[in-house]
């Protein structure tokens, strides 16, 4: 099965817990902290690799999750690293963000790394809160939450040559008799259902040729297979525009020449690249005069090369042709976007929201505050009274008038305000 779109679910693993422990020793009474921070948690990798020409393993399964830190332990041992997960991508795979769908990604080379999320940190224990005025801290920090994004990956094949055309005038013949690829081949329509890639050599070059599956009038509109398709052929430097010259099927070779590239002028960017115009079934009796007549209708708009898939007649010229035209063209490269790139949320940030005597502290500095603040413990409890104040929220709700009958709200728990 070809598959070249898939919408999958990723997270990085969430960071270790940081722990609660004090040294335990025979003999020793009292010992101080010795609990160790939590690992951090894996990160989510694409890599491109050159041995996959499809999506289909993300078909089948949507959901990747790194794995998570490990929580910190005793004695001031840090907890284990997540494993990262390892995400593997044809080449010229485009991930993008769902949501908005900015390009976050294009796997253009083989062996191409992106690191798509990060993973979370790795809680404090806590020895990590000791200071000279807090001995013996009976809180740790928990680790860092990771939210789940969805990604769209899209494969547009890379390749040098875009082979295009009607169904059945000899795409997938002209494309096995150029390269060692043996594409499915048969006398009717839509033979080929996804992109053959194939390597042609000409003498100490070579250039990758894609046969993609045939376009129909309104493929651009989403008629028959073309739409699906239209996509691998953007990547390619110059086109190869097979037609049936012999006319077998009841079809004009000149109209079914104008469809196509109304179709490829609809799709937007196609219409600028190089094209190369071949007439093939020159074989077939009576596709001389009909070549000549084609020739005259085509005038000078494009290079024609008259070719026998069939016999091989006229192939090598093709070859050269095409390597001709190809030495004259930039090389591919990747697509040009402004790099998106998930961040982690802002640790700092805050906000006070007023319902009649009751507020409510909202923001990350308050998921951070969660993480960090047990509200049993003595010590812990003044942390949290402190950064409050160093960050200016106390002040805040003073100026928003709240007073000893007011009710405050942080992270879901309900204090009195004391001033």
């Amino acid at each position: 099965m070809f598959i070249d779109r898939a919408r999958i679910t990723i997270k990085a693993g969430d960071g270790g817990n940081g722990i609660t422990s004090f040294i335990h020793y025979k003999g020793i009474v009292g010992g101080g902290p010795d609990g160790g921070d939590g690992g951090k948690g894996g990160d989510v990798i694409f890599v491109a690799d050159k041995h996959l020409s499809s999506l289909v393993d993300y078909y089948y399964k949507t959901k990747y999750v790194a794995e998570n830190g490990s929580p910190g332990e005793p004695k001031n041992c840090f907890g284990k690293k997540g494993k990262d997960l390892v995400l593997r991508v044809p080449l010229g795979t485009v991930i993008k963000d769902k949501e908005t769908g900015n390009i976050i990604a294009d796997m253009f080379t083989d062996g191409q790394k992106k690191v798509v999320l990060v993973g979370g940190d790795g809680g404090k224990g806590n020895a990590k809160f000791a200071n000279s005025r807090r001995h013996a801290p009976h809180f740790s920090q928990t680790g860092e939450k990771t939210e789940t994004k969805q990604v769209l990956l899209e494969l547009k094949t890379i390749a040098d040559v875009g082979l295009v055309g009607f169904p059945n005038v000899g795409k997938s013949t002209i494309l096995s008799k150029l390269t060692a690829a043996r594409p499915k081949i048969a006398n009717y329509h839509f033979t080929t259902l996804s992109p053959n890639l194939g390597v042609c050599n000409y003498y100490d070059d070579q250039f990758i040729i894609a046969d993609i599956p045939g376009l129909i009038e309104g493929a651009s509109e989403g008629q028959g297979l073309g739409i699906e398709f239209l996509r691998h052929i953007e990547r390619t430097r110059m086109l190869v525009h097979v037609v049936d010259v012999s006319g077998l099927e009841g079809r004009d070779p000149y109209d079914d020449y104008l469809k196509i590239n109304a179709e490829l002028k609809k799709y937007g960017e196609l219409k600028k690249l190089k094209q190369i115009v071949v007439a093939n079934k020159t074989d077939v009796y009576g596709a001389d005069e009909k070549f000549v007549e084609f020739k005259k209708q085509i005038g000078r708009k494009h290079k024609i090369v008259p070719v026998s898939a069939i016999t091989g007649e006229g192939l090598e010229v093709l070859r050269k042709t095409i390597f001709e035209m190809l030495s004259t063209l930039p090389p591919v490269k990747p697509l040009e976007f402004e790099e998106f790139n998930y961040e982690k949320p802002e640790r700092l940030g805050w906000e006070i929201l007023k319902e009649g005597e009751t507020y409510v502290v909202v923001g990350s500095l308050v998921e951070v505050l969660k993480r960090n603040v047990v509200m049993d413990d003595m010590h812990s409890f003044a942390y949290l009274q402190k950064v409050l104040r160093d960050r200016g929220i106390i002040d805040e709700l003073r100026k928003m008038g709240a007073n000893e009958k007011s009710t405050i709200i942080i992270g879901g728990e309900e204090f009195e305000f004391v001033d």
